[in-house]
């Protein structure tokens, strides 16, 4: 992945690089508690998402991760975030993840839509071989989701990864080849 700047737009949404400036409209998204049983950060915390932000940021200035703010073109209005990372040019492989989305859109199909947008770069214009995510065993909403999208599931790691509740999480993963993405296109 050579362009940590890319911007990607739809009819309907923008991916774009997060920055600091996102603080203010994505503080109104995050302040419910609950959103973040599944998060390694509680985002409704000011300081803990002044710092994801920032961390985020640094992450696309040092060509790291593409972290994107979504913006819904409908109101010209941030909605959420999601992130390009892990990235392995040997491999032809990358994950999407570090996804959260506001209140108001969950369930509309806007999550689906940013993750077929995201896999259509990655196999179209990254020409990648695998896109991979992963969530919380325990988080059905975005496990059908991602199957919804056309991944796979391929398998659990136990005790995986430390959530911001201080909970360990086995985290599920799931994939999708280049040659699945090309049949979903046809369909």
């Amino acid at each position: 992945m050579t362009n940590y700047k890319k911007i990607i737009e739809t009819n309907q949404i923008i991916l774009r690089p997060i920055k600091e400036a996102d603080f203010e409209e994505m503080r109104s998204l995050t302040r419910n508690e609950q959103m973040w049983t599944y998060f390694t950060s509680n985002l409704s915390n000011e300081n803990e998402l002044l710092n994801w932000i920032k961390t985020a940021e640094r992450s696309v200035e040092n060509n790291e991760r593409l972290a994107f703010t979504i913006i819904d073109k409908r109101n010209n209005k941030i909605v959420g975030s999601t992130s390009l990372g892990n990235f392995s040019e040997r491999d032809k492989r990358i994950e999407i993840g570090w996804t959260w989305l506001s209140e108001n859109v969950q369930g509309t199909g806007l999550n689906q839509m940013v993750k077929l947008t995201l896999l259509k770069y990655c196999f179209e214009e990254l020409n990648l071989e695998r896109v991979e995510c992963k969530t919380d065993v325990l988080n059905i909403a975005a496990r059908k989701g991602l199957k919804k999208s056309g991944f796979t599931e391929e398998g659990i790691l136990r005790s995986h990864t430390l959530l911001a509740n201080g909970r360990r999480r086995d985290s599920i993963y799931y994939g999708i080849l280049k040659n699945e993405w090309n049949i979903i296109q046809t369909k």
